[in-house]
């Protein structure tokens, strides 16, 4: 499905304080050019994650840095996408022309919803080609802790303000939100929502009140969007497994489209537990090959649920080892070239496409071993979840898998 131009747009990335766009020229060449090998949608956002204070004081913008990121995008061929998300200083009771990266993450103060809302529209004008807005990013600095809930009324009206002035820039604009996290509890959890639940728990009723809300008395919007992990709120547990646990993907986007209507983005999405008590996490203690099938068995869920966007945030460092990341780090003499993640997002996204129509797939291993499969009519995802090599038959191929191995078949 080639939905370029509307909110379909398959799989993509997000820009986060280190990418392509700097570091020793060779290696930004080779970034750029498997980029552009393989164009999809990428996200950089407006302050902060690699881009500086637009307006330090009112009316004096600085885009340098935007502008960089924007042109990486405009030249690898990607569908640009803006998060608006990071407020100035004065906006949020800042001094003028000061820039407290410590306060990054807090929300505009209501009385310059307005002004951060005119700031949407300046840059709205002067990139024109961007035409997918994200308003803020997870309800940063809208949590009220008197009430132990989301201030979901106070982002409703930022957003309904900025997607006002969007449309007025540019009706073709598309504009989504809340941006929430849907967070969940584990199985039989109090604080677990009725609504959406499984095997790998249930959703955080405060996340559900955000969409709820949201969706309620939003202006109108062209798709929702979250960002959430298969891992649990609190202890971080994946529930039956960290396999299974990629369930919630379907089962969250599935009742996203059922409950709002709209085309169902994630913004970002997760699958290795952080570290906890200075033991390592899953993007630091999993292998490469670890991490790449639980990635893959969730995007495969993601799109049997019918995701019409999915970003994933790429965790870009400058130093050489760098889990996770899609590319080599461009500071290096020898950077730039893709990484595992990177082979498997370009291949999913080309194979893959929102709209796809998937096929079953007969499928046998040897006892006790798990094999997770995603076909469509040309091709077959085979993922071997087990830490052992296993013996299967798929789609009438007999394979031998090496453990935690990502194949594709031709259908």
């Amino acid at each position: 499905m080639d939905d370029q131009g509307g909110a379909h747009l398959g799989w993509g990335f997000t820009h986060t304080q280190y990418s392509a766009d700097h570091g020793v020229p060779d290696a930004t060449r080779r970034a750029g050019a498997l980029l552009s090998g393989q164009p999809m949608p990428q996200n950089q956002h407006l302050m902060g994650w690699g881009a500086e204070n637009p307006e330090p004081a009112p009316g004096r913008y600085d885009f340098e840095a935007l502008d960089q990121r924007v042109e990486l995008m405009r030249a690898t061929g990607a569908a640009p996408v803006l998060t608006l998300c990071g407020a100035p200083d004065w906006m949020k009771g800042g001094r003028k022309g000061r820039t407290d990266w410590s306060r990054l993450e807090a929300a505009p103060d209501p009385r310059h919803f307005a002004d951060f809302a005119r700031l949407a529209g300046v840059v709205a004008r002067r990139y024109p080609d961007i035409r997918h807005f994200l308003v803020w990013n997870e309800l940063k600095g809208f949590y009220d802790e008197d009430k132990r809930r989301w201030d979901y009324e106070g982002y409703t009206e930022l957003y309904n303000l900025v997607h006002a002035e969007l449309k007025r820039q540019n009706p073709e604009c598309l504009v989504g939100g809340p941006y929430v996290v849907v967070d969940h509890e584990p199985p039989g959890d109090e604080d677990g929502s009725p609504e959406v639940r499984g095997a790998w728990g249930a959703l955080d009723r405060r996340s559900v009140d955000v969409i709820r809300y949201w969706n309620k008395y939003k202006v109108g919007a062209d798709f929702v969007v979250v960002d959430g992990a298969s891992y649990t709120r609190e202890g971080h547990r994946t529930i039956p497994d960290e396999f299974a646990a990629t369930e919630k993907f379907t089962d969250v986007t599935r009742w996203l489209r059922n409950v709002t209507g709209l085309p169902v983005w994630w913004a970002e999405w997760y699958v290795e537990p952080p570290a906890e008590d200075d033991r390592a996490g899953g993007r630091d203690g999993w292998s490469e090959q670890h991490r790449t099938a639980v990635q893959a068995t969730a995007m495969t869920r993601l799109a049997l649920g019918g995701a019409a966007t999915a970003l994933y945030w790429n965790p870009q460092r400058i130093e050489g080892d760098c889990p996770g990341c899609l590319w080599r780090s461009t500071h290096l003499d020898d950077g730039g070239g893709g990484l595992p993640m990177a082979r498997l997002l370009g291949r999913f996204a080309r194979e893959f496409p929102p709209g796809t129509v998937f096929r079953r797939v007969d499928v046998s291993a040897e006892a006790g071993a798990r094999i997770h499969v995603l076909a469509h009519e040309s091709v077959v995802l085979v993922v071997n979840t087990e830490r052992r090599q296993v013996m299967a038959s798929v789609d009438g191929q007999e394979l031998t898998l090496a453990p935690y191995e990502v194949r594709w078949l031709d259908g």
